[in-house]
């Protein structure tokens, strides 16, 4: 016997959507709408707290300071090591600037790789 899809109920299962965004080159983020325009996000990016299962607000300066914090270096070292002024890793870090695009990237691969990541830096400095 064939079922209809009303007899099964598959026609009134409510489908989840998902939001489409996009990275603009300023770093905001903004929501992709039906339409196709463009609604800006006004929330900062949230991370579930590993201890009690609430959100964590991560600050481009805080995310610049945490992986810097992890590399064991100073500012004026790790700006050496990636190649920018040391006051742009203090702007990142106190909040007056974000990284942006490739810098942004960068600090992404020395977040999860950091030896590798500087690795390849020294090779293109020689």
């Amino acid at each position: 016997m064939i079922h209809s899809l009303a007899d099964l109920r598959e026609s009134h299962r409510s489908v989840p959507t998902m939001m489409r965004v996009r990275l603009k080159a300023d770093g905001r983020i903004v929501e992709i709408l039906a339409d196709g325009s463009e609604r800006a996000l006004t929330s900062l990016p949230a991370r579930a707290d590993a201890g009690n299962g609430t959100a964590v607000v991560v600050t481009d300066a805080a995310y610049a300071r945490g992986v810097r914090a992890r590399t064991k270096l100073t500012q004026a070292e790790f700006a050496a090591r990636i190649g920018v002024p040391i006051e742009t890793v203090r702007n990142w870090e106190q909040g007056k600037r974000s990284p942006r695009g490739p810098a942004r990237a960068l600090l992404k691969v020395i977040e999860k790789a950091p030896q590798v990541a500087f690795a390849v830096l020294a090779k293109t400095e020689a």
